[in-house]
């Protein structure tokens, strides 16, 4: 059974991740989808909250499941059987970042894990969650980023925030 994992932080959800699963779910029998907690990240969302997320807009997928992680990710693929990594590239300014971090965990699986990069979408390629966060701190238009579902989700949080700061 060929095993990949597609981790990230999913603050929210977009619709470029979503693309990027249904690509990864067609070419593997299973995809794990690992919410990977990152204490340099102020997230919108907790890591519970994002699972649900995933496991709500990825429940047309059969081979894909959703959880979550907190430290190293090739611990995390080593635990579940995963010899491949799922990132997706919006941009060649992703390349890079991305491209040392296959490296690296390459490295630290001991050759375990290798990295499959998938271009998103050229209709997803604006999109990234901090950028989605901002246009709906300001109460702009996110419908073409997220699912309806999602957005919901996001509007609920930004309106209970709002509340906590009174």
């Amino acid at each position: 059974m060929k095993t990949a994992v597609y981790p990230g932080s999913f603050d929210p959800v977009t619709l470029g991740h979503i693309d990027i699963i249904e690509r990864a779910a067609a070419m593997f029998d299973e995809v794990t989808v690992c919410v990977l907690e990152n204490k340099a990240k102020s997230p919108l969302f907790s890591v519970d909250e994002r699972v649900k997320m995933l496991q709500k807009v990825c429940e047309h997928i059969p081979n894909v499941r959703v959880d979550s992680f907190c430290g190293l990710m090739v611990d995390y693929a080593k635990q579940i059987g995963a010899h491949v990594s799922i990132r997706g590239l919006r941009a060649v300014t992703d390349f890079e970042y991305e491209l040392q971090l296959a490296q690296t965990n390459r490295m630290l699986s001991h050759g375990d894990l290798d990295t499959v990069f998938l271009t998103t979408s050229a209709k997803y390629s604006y999109l990234n969650s901090s950028g989605v966060k901002e246009i709906a701190a300001f109460g702009g238009e996110i419908s073409q980023c997220v699912t309806p579902w999602v957005e919901e989700q996001i509007w609920n949080k930004i309106r209970e925030n709002k509340k906590s700061q009174k």
